[in-house]
């Protein structure tokens, strides 16, 4: 059976306070809310007016109850995101309606230097705001799986092991050889490792996915799209 999951838990919820939702929402959208700013900075805003609007409109989306009426053709967190974020700067008028309500106070424990440092070493180029949203959100799936998998590492004390192999999830790195020397493994004995961390890799990755679509079988086309967004 498909669990519930962390968005289904948030689109079938009716009402705004019910504390599970409420923190099922947040955990989302600190797991993401570097697209939004990135966005925002995309569509024109500089550094403190998007810092302004990016708190503004979590701070909308937490307080609201404009989940309640997601229709299942926004069964994507993704997709209900950009759409959300769009119709916020559309009418400003919910930015001044947050900033009267309680403006500057974070919803979200939000580092935007770093997120500012991001923005800025990331290259410019032809992309509209929209796709440069869906590829940062790709970005920020593959470093949560990552972040997740590292995690499942180092719980079993394999941290070491983890930081050598995660080279071969994308094909790179050194030679398997090259690899046994560094971890004191037979050449075999590393092919199964970075088959068993390739494995795992992809199971994570589907469960990261999981936790941001309303169905299962939403979950092998958002893998398709992210891969596309990525180029």
């Amino acid at each position: 059976m498909f669990r519930t999951t962390r968005w289904s838990l948030i689109a079938a919820a009716g009402d705004p306070h019910a504390p599970d939702s409420r923190q099922a929402l947040a955990d989302l959208c600190g797991l993401y809310w570097y697209p939004v700013y990135a966005y925002v900075r995309r569509r024109g805003s500089d550094r403190h007016k998007a810092e302004d609007l990016t708190q503004a409109f979590f701070a909308r989306l937490l307080e609201t109850n404009d989940l309640a009426a997601a229709d299942r053709t926004r069964g994507r967190f993704r997709t209900f995101l950009l759409t959300a974020c769009q119709h916020f700067l559309a009418n400003r008028h919910d930015y001044e309606t947050a900033q009267k309500r309680g403006g500057g106070v974070a919803p979200l424990a939000i580092d935007f230097g770093e997120g500012e440092e991001r923005f800025t070493r990331e290259p410019a180029d032809a992309h509209t705001a929209e796709a440069e949203f869906e590829r940062r959100w790709a970005v920020a799936l593959l470093d949560q799986t990552l972040k997740e998998l590292r995690a499942e590492y180092a719980e079993s004390g394999k941290a070491a092991v983890f930081d050598v192999l995660k080279g071969t999830l994308t094909g790179d790195g050194p030679a398997y050889r090259d690899l046994g020397a560094r971890l004191g493994l037979s050449e075999g004995a590393v092919k199964v490792a970075v088959h068993r961390l390739k494995q795992r890799y992809r199971d994570k990755l589907r469960a990261v996915i999981a936790e941001t679509v309303d169905r299962p079988g939403d979950v092998d086309d958002e893998i398709r799209d992210l891969f596309a967004a990525l180029g």
